[in-house]
C-alpha cells in the first residue's frame, strides 16, 4: 500500500469549504464590534444577534484560522483541574457553578446545531477520566465525590476499567452526555446565522489598539476605524494587556496526532487520563476509515524544541492504548490559554470601559467559549447571568496565587535570554525552511531562511513586552516564552498578547 503523508494541517482542514471574508476598506460605525472570528467571537456575535444588536466581527486571519481550527473539539464538562481542585479554588458554590455552566454550553451548542440545521458532525457520548500508570484510584474516587457534590450525579466509577470495543482501559469515571463535533464545520454555520441576522464580518483585518473611551474606537494596521458602543475582543489573549492577563494566563502549547484505524473499531467516546501533562483521546470519522485523535505533550509555549519527539510519543502511547492504530495521518499543535484556577476569565476588561474579553479558555475551550459568549451577551443586554462572577477577569487569585507567583518568576526567568548569545553564531549556519535567533542583548534577530535560500531578518523581541522569541521548527513560527505571543516565520503576529509584528531588525 502507497504511504500517506502526513498533513501537518488539522483533520478539521482537510476538504472543509470555509467562507471568505474581504477586510474592511471604510471606517465603520456599530452597536458592537466583536475582535475574533473563532468559536469564542463567531458565538458571541451570534448570541448578541439573536438578541437585535447589530455585530460586525472582524479578525486579522480567516475563518477559524486561529486555535479554534487546532482543538481537538471536545465538548465537555470535564475540567482541566477537576472538580476536586475546582472545589479547593472556588468553593463548593464555585464547583457547582462551573458544572452548571458547562453542561449549559453543551447543550446551547446542541440547540444551536438544532435551530440552524448545522451539519457538523455533532453526537453525544460518554466521556472518561482514567487512571495513568502509578497513580491511585483514590484520585477517581476523590475526583467522582467533587463531580457528584458539584450536581454531576451521574458521574459513576468504574473501578474494574472501560471496555471499548476490544481494547479494555484502566479504572475511569464516567461522565455521561458529552460531546463532540467539527470545529470548523459549526463555524460556517455560526457565520451563516450571524450574517441571516444582519450582522457583519470582515477577515483580514487588523486591530492594533483599542481606544476605550464612551464610544470604542479600534485602529486598523491599513487605516479604517471602527467606532462602537461596546467591543468585545475574542482573540485568544487580549491585545490590551496592561500586564492583566498576562500574570493570570500561562501560555501552553500541545501536541495532536491523528492514526488510521477500522471503521467502527472502536465507539464514540472521549477520554481524558490523569496523567501530568494529560492525554486526551477522540474518534472522528472519514471516507473509509476512522481517525483516533490523541493529544497531549503540552510545554510552556516558546520553552522547548524537542516537538518531533513529543509526537513520537504521543504515537507510542497511542498505540499502547489502542493497539489497532495504524499510520499517522495527521499532526498539529495548538496554544491553550491557561487559567491561574482552571476557569475562563470572562466579562469587562480589568481597565477599559465598553470592552469585554473571554479568554484564559483553558483545554476545553469548545465550552468555555460558549460560556463567554452567553454571559457577555447577558451582560451587554443588561440581563443578569448567574456564572458572571464566577468568570470575572477581575475575580481574585485566592488559593491560585501560588500558581501566579511561580508563573511570574518563570517569565522573569525567561529576560535572561537578553544576556545570553544567539542559537548560532552567524545567520549563515541556519538551513533552508528554518530560523534562529542570532546576536545578543536587545539588538538580537530572529532570523529566518526560507525555502528559496532567501533570509528574512526582524528583531527577536516580542513587541508585547520585549521578550526574546524562540524558533518552533515543528510549526514553522516565533514563539514568545514569556506571554505566549506567537508570529510566523517572517514575523507577522498570529496569536497576542503582542499587538503588532515583529520589528525591523537593527542593521
Amino acid at each position: 500500500m502507497q504511504r500517506q503523508l502526513i498533513q501537518t494541517a488539522s483533520i478539521w482542514r482537510d476538504g472543509v469549504d470555509l467562507p471568505t471574508y474581504s477586510p474592511l476598506t471604510t471606517d465603520l460605525r456599530v452597536a458592537v464590534a466583536v475582535v475574533g472570528a473563532g468559536i469564542a467571537g463567531l458565538s458571541t456575535a451570534y448570541q448578541l444577534a439573536k438578541r437585535g444588536f447589530q455585530v460586525a466581527v472582524l479578525d486579522d486571519g480567516p475563518i477559524g484560522g486561529g486555535d479554534t481550527g487546532n482543538t481537538t473539539a471536545q465538548v465537555t464538562c470535564m475540567l482541566d483541574k477537576g472538580y476536586a481542585e475546582t472545589e479547593q479554588l472556588r468553593g463548593a458554590d464555585g464547583a457547582r457553578l462551573t458544572a452548571e455552566s458547562h453542561m449549559a454550553a453543551i447543550d446551547t451548542i446542541e440547540r444551536i446545531v438544532r435551530d440552524e440545521a448545522i451539519a457538523c458532525d455533532l453526537a453525544r457520548m460518554d466521556g472518561y477520566f482514567f487512571l495513568a500508570p502509578g497513580d491511585e484510584l483514590r484520585t477517581l474516587t476523590d475526583e467522582r465525590d467533587a463531580s457528584q457534590r458539584a450536581g454531576l450525579r451521574d458521574v459513576a466509577l468504574l473501578s474494574s476499567g472501560v471496555t471499548l470495543g476490544n481494547v479494555r482501559l484502566s479504572s475511569a469515571l464516567r461522565f455521561p452526555r458529552q460531546a463532540h463535533f467539527h470545529p470548523l464545520k459549526y463555524l460556517v454555520g455560526l457565520c451563516r446565522a450571524i450574517e441571516g441576522m444582519g450582522g457583519q464580518i470582515f477577515c483580514g483585518t487588523h486591530i492594533t489598539r483599542v481606544n476605550a473611551e464612551a464610544i470604542v474606537t479600534l485602529e486598523t494596521t491599513d487605516g479604517p476605524a471602527i467606532r462602537a458602543d461596546t467591543v468585545v475582543l475574542a482573540t485568544h489573549m487580549p491585545i490590551n494587556d496592561a500586564l492583566g492577563y498576562s500574570l493570570r494566563i500561562f501560555p501552553a502549547l500541545t501536541y495532536v496526532i491523528g492514526l488510521h484505524i477500522p471503521t467502527g473499531s472502536l465507539p464514540n467516546f472521549l477520554a481524558f487520563d490523569t496523567a501530568d501533562p494529560y492525554h486526551y483521546v477522540r474518534i472522528q470519522a472519514a471516507a473509509d476509515h476512522d481517525v483516533l485523535i490523541v493529544g497531549g505533550e503540552d510545554h510552556k509555549t516558546g520553552q522547548a524544541d524537542d516537538m518531533d519527539a513529543r509526537y513520537q510519543r504521543l504515537a507510542q502511547w497511542a498505540r499502547a492504548q489502542f493497539p489497532m492504530a495504524g499510520e499517522v495521518l495527521y499532526r498539529w499543535s495548538g496554544e491553550v490559554a491557561n487559567s491561574f484556577d482552571g476557569l475562563a476569565l470572562i466579562g469587562p476588561d480589568l481597565v477599559s470601559p465598553n470592552v469585554y474579553v473571554i479568554t484564559g479558555q483553558t483545554g476545553i475551550g469548545m465550552t468555555h467559549s460558549t460560556i463567554g459568549s452567553m454571559i457577555v451577551a447577558d451582560q451587554i443586554a443588561g440581563t443578569a447571568n448567574p456564572w458572571a462572577e464566577l468568570y470575572a477577569p477581575a475575580r481574585a487569585t485566592g488559593r491560585g496565587l501560588g500558581q501566579v507567583v511561580s508563573e511570574g518568576l518563570n517569565v522573569l526567568s525567561q529576560y535572561t535570554e537578553l544576556l545570553k548569545g544567539g542559537d548560532v553564531a552567524s545567520a549563515t549556519e541556519i538551513p533552508a525552511g528554518s530560523g534562529a535567533v542570532v546576536g545578543w542583548g536587545p539588538t538580537k534577530v530572529a532570523a529566518y531562511r526560507d525555502d528559496r535560500g532567501v533570509l528574512h531578518r526582524r528583531s527577536a523581541l516580542c513587541t508585547h513586552l520585549g521578550c526574546v522569541v524562540a524558533w518552533n521548527d515543528s510549526a514553522k513560527t516565533w514563539d514568545c516564552p514569556c506571554h505566549g505571543s506567537r508570529f510566523d516565520s517572517y514575523g507577522t503576529v498570529i496569536n497576542g498578547p503582542a499587538p503588532s509584528d515583529l520589528s525591523p531588525a537593527e542593521e
